[in-house]
């Protein structure tokens, strides 16, 4: 097997030198019939140990790839527009991108991340969008979850998603409706016996320190993506250290007196001042989200992406590629966050100014990066529990879903572009 890898190694390369010529995925509009699994693409050649380039802000925020005839062959069956381009075309492009003048950056791709997925076991991959579109696009992760965490095994990874995880121990919040379901039911004994396996004495302390663990990755230069719920109520549990802000039905005993009143603000990512939902019949952690009070109708929901530059800011310029800069918004537990809660020092990459919502943002701890994406699936408007999977197949240029795969290959990018 190894021997094989090496082969096509040495065969890209041959090939690459002996043609002079470059491959181009075009991810304008137009020219490309299959934006995801373009990612999918760039992301095979990198782990061949071939380097890449992303071409910031040109036609879309294109790759340009060697040219092989085994590059070419998987782009026609995975369905990938290309362009085959000559030395000189190249170059030209290359050119054209460092002009002063022009809004675009050449970044280098060195190497393919190791990939990291935070979800439960059991979890079907349509439950959550990361999950999907990764196996959508074919770039490989790695299914974690407490355990895996809690013995430093993030330390094996540079890229890491949350699944639409509850980490204040409160059960997604589920209570008030689904508090007699036997799916509620039986994930509420699974979460008590493995915090007891582990030696916690409540769900609750046990995905603190989970989320404990997750902050030290990131704050030892790890990259983080989460979306939907994951996002707030890591927060709320940072904040809520050594707090109980549980009642009895979730963790068996009450939660403390005036608990809004010890909530840290300075231990979280992204989120300040927000209010906790005490009462716990009702879907929400938080005031951080907008659900319940955005009052948009679902044809009028969408959101902007911020233009940067991309010689200056190439970090929100790769996680802003796009083909278009507006993005058709969708529902999740957590929608988007209201933007007086947002900390002054992240950075809101898509948002929608009518309802001073936050909807993509981005920040930096310590030596690493976070990105939260509220909402559920990019291609599902309100999803609901039961509903049937998104078709990927039916939502190749799926814009939302752009911008998951931006996050994914965002670590490839020499180290230089990603320093603040």
């Amino acid at each position: 097997m190894q021997f094989k890898k090496i082969y096509i190694l040495l065969l890209l390369i041959s090939s690459f030198g002996a043609r002079a010529s470059m491959i181009l995925l075009p991810m304008d509009d137009v020219s490309q019939q299959n934006h995801l699994k373009a990612y999918g693409i760039t992301y095979w050649v990198l782990n061949k140990g071939i380097k890449a380039n992303w071409l910031l802000n040109y036609r879309g925020g294109s790759f340009l790839l060697p040219d092989a005839q085994e590059i070419r062959r998987e782009c026609q069956i995975r369905g990938v527009s290309f362009e085959v381009l000559s030395d000189g075309a190249a170059n030209g492009i290359l050119d054209e991108i460092s002009s002063p003048s022009q809004n675009m950056e050449n970044v280098l791709l060195e190497k393919a991340p190791k990939i990291a997925v935070y979800t439960p076991p059991g979890k079907q991959p349509w439950d959550d969008a990361v999950t999907m579109v990764l196996t959508y696009a074919e770039i490989p992760f790695t299914a974690i979850y407490d355990e895996e965490v809690l013995t430093d095994q993030l330390l094996l990874y540079d890229w890491l998603h949350l699944h639409h995880e509850d980490f204040t121990g409160q059960y997604g919040k589920f209570f008030g409706a689904y508090r007699n379901a036997p799916w509620y039911i039986e994930q509420k004994r699974e979460a008590e016996a493995l915090a007891t396996k582990l030696g916690y004495g409540k769900v609750s302390e046990e995905k603190l320190a989970v989320a404990l663990k997750i902050r030290n990755f990131v704050v030892g230069g790890g990259f983080m993506f989460a979306m939907c719920s994951a996002t707030d109520s890591f927060d709320i549990a940072l904040a809520a250290e050594g707090v109980d802000i549980c009642e009895p039905m979730f963790d068996n005993d009450p939660s403390d007196a005036n608990y809004q009143g010890k909530i840290d603000y300075n231990n979280t990512f992204a989120f300040k001042d927000f209010t906790l939902e005490r009462n716990p019949v009702v879907y929400e952690f938080s005031d951080i989200d907008t659900t319940t009070k955005r009052g948009i109708l679902p044809d009028d929901d969408y959101f902007t992406l911020m233009e940067y530059s991309a010689k200056w800011d190439p970090i929100p310029s790769m996680l802003c590629q796009n083909h278009t800069q507006l993005v058709k918004g969708f529902m999740g537990q957590t929608t988007a966050f209201a933007g007086s809660m947002v900390k002054s020092n992240i950075l809101v990459m898509g948002e929608n100014k009518q309802n001073s919502e936050a909807r993509y943002i981005h920040g930096t701890k310590g030596k690493g990066m976070f990105t939260f994406f509220g909402g559920h699936d990019p291609e599902d408007y309100q999803h609901r529990v039961g509903d049937a999977p998104t078709v990927l197949d039916l939502h190749p240029n799926s814009p939302g879903y752009r911008l998951i795969l931006n996050n994914v290959l965002f670590p490839a990018a020499k180290k230089k572009k990603l320093k603040t």
